[in-house]
């Protein structure tokens, strides 16, 4: 085969079989193609598409890139969660913790913060001593003892992904949908998973600015998990606001572990219920979603889900103190206020300009090697469809003492739309797939 016609096809809109797509990510993972004929590739791709049968192809290469992870000594249903990108979205710690609790297995490989968007292996490194590093006999110990585990990507896991991903960042050809689904399901299937809920974002603050958009993606989703006989679901949740107060990484985690507590935001808390459901119904432990959320709701109230997230924690070298407000965890102080600039009804949020905020306090990665700092964040107060008086605080600026606010505090001043008009509030559940209420083809579309 030869790398220049395969470019060349793909270019003019031809479709590539199986062996050449083998061929393709094989020798770029061997290094016996460089980067700009793959480069190449992925921008025809990113023009031209993929077939079904080209994106089953990739996936499944992708997948036999590296190790491939079999639990099969765990009876437990193993079910994970993953979203596609959120501004204050720390809906993984707690919810590991409720799907535990509840008697799933949930092998979680997770992330650092991307563009706006945070990133869970981030908010465990602000917990001192958690090791997010992959180490099998630790994933296995600990997904037996525990139920569920939180931990980054091993080099020898979809090494396919890892350097497929690292071009496209610099290439402007992360946002395909094909290429979006292969490298989520090609880590998802490898780690041992045997289905998946999707969180699909939608909105400012989410990569999939529209319904449609996550729709195409969530179907494909659904879709590539049938032909690989794994089970995903899709969940659209709308990303505009921030999700809960605490944008950052250790205030993050104190507010997951205030839900775990018994407290926490009303709308974070629905999202962890109706997420945990889901994966109580995909892995047979729940009849019905509604099913699922009692037994989550249970969890919750019974502190089963705090001593399993507390669990896995320890599990993993980590230190938190439950019963500290702060869980121990060093937290920037408050060093900004943003207010409203007059007496008015939030209209809309821009939630990437939220997320950028934080990444201007250091709290997020504007290179790839930049450092994160755990400490700083921001506290959002400001709700849509809520009436604020002139100088009510509507954020506030979580920095190092000295250091310069300047630039997110203008940020989270511009994120919000005021009106005089009363608002309605827009639902937060944009619907599902499968759909309970449409009947599902065998090829997973509705």
């Amino acid at each position: 085969m030869n790398a220049r016609e395969l470019i060349e096809r793909k270019k003019r809109g031809g479709a590539l079989d199986p062996a050449e797509i083998g061929f393709l990510v094989d020798g770029y993972v061997a290094g016996r193609i460089p980067d700009y004929q793959m480069a190449a590739w992925l921008m025809a791709v990113w023009f031209r598409s993929l077939t079904l049968s080209e994106t089953r192809a990739l996936l499944d290469a992708m997948v036999k890139s590296g190790r491939v992870i079999d639990l099969g000594e765990i009876a437990s249903p193993k079910i994970d969660k993953h979203s596609t990108g959120g501004v204050g979205d720390k809906v993984s710690l707690p919810l590991v913790g409720v799907a535990a609790a509840c008697g799933l297995c949930v092998p979680m490989i997770s992330g650092r913060g991307l563009g706006h968007t945070g990133g869970t292996l981030d908010k465990l490194e602000s917990i001192p001593g958690y090791d997010v590093r992959f180490d099998e006999e630790r994933y296995r110990r600990t997904l037996r003892d525990v139920g569920a585990t939180i931990v980054g990507q091993s080099t020898d896991l979809v090494p396919a992904d890892r350097e497929l991903y690292a071009l496209r960042d610099v290439t402007a050809t992360v946002d395909c949908v094909p290429l979006i689904v292969a490298s989520i399901l090609s880590k998802k299937f490898a780690s041992g998973a045997e289905g998946v809920v999707m969180d699909v974002k939608v909105g400012s603050g989410a990569f999939m600015r529209d319904l449609a958009a996550a729709r195409q993606l969530a179907e494909l989703l659904v879709e590539m998990g049938a032909a690989f006989g794994r089970r995903v679901s899709a969940l659209f949740t709308r990303m505009d606001e921030p999700l809960g107060h605490a944008v950052g990484n250790a205030v993050e985690v104190v507010e997951s572990m205030d839900l775990l507590r018994g407290g926490g935001p009303q709308d974070l808390r629905e999202l962890v219920v109706e997420l945990a459901a889901g994966m109580l119904h995909l892995g047979g432990l729940a009849a019905t979603w509604e099913a699922g959320r009692r037994e989550a709701e249970q969890v919750l109230a019974s502190g089963a889900a705090l001593e399993r997230f507390l669990r896995m924690v320890r599990a993993h070298g980590g230190r938190l103190d439950p019963d500290r407000p702060d869980c121990g965890l060093e937290v920037a102080p408050r060093a900004a206020v943003v207010e409203s600039p007059r007496d008015a009804v939030v209209a809309a949020v821009d939630g990437y300009e939220v997320g950028m905020a934080v990444v201007d306090l250091r709290g997020g990665r504007q290179r790839k090697e930049d450092t994160v700092d755990p400490a700083v964040g921001v506290r959002w107060l400001a709700r849509v469809g809520q009436r604020y008086a002139k100088g009510e605080p509507v954020a506030e600026v979580l920095a190092r003492p000295g250091s310069s606010t300047q630039a997110a505090a203008a940020r989270l001043a511009r994120s919000i739309v005021w009106t005089d008009a009363p608002v309605i509030v827009p639902e937060r559940f944009l619907g599902r797939i499968p759909d309970p209420a449409t009947r599902v083809n065998p090829g997973g579309r509705t």
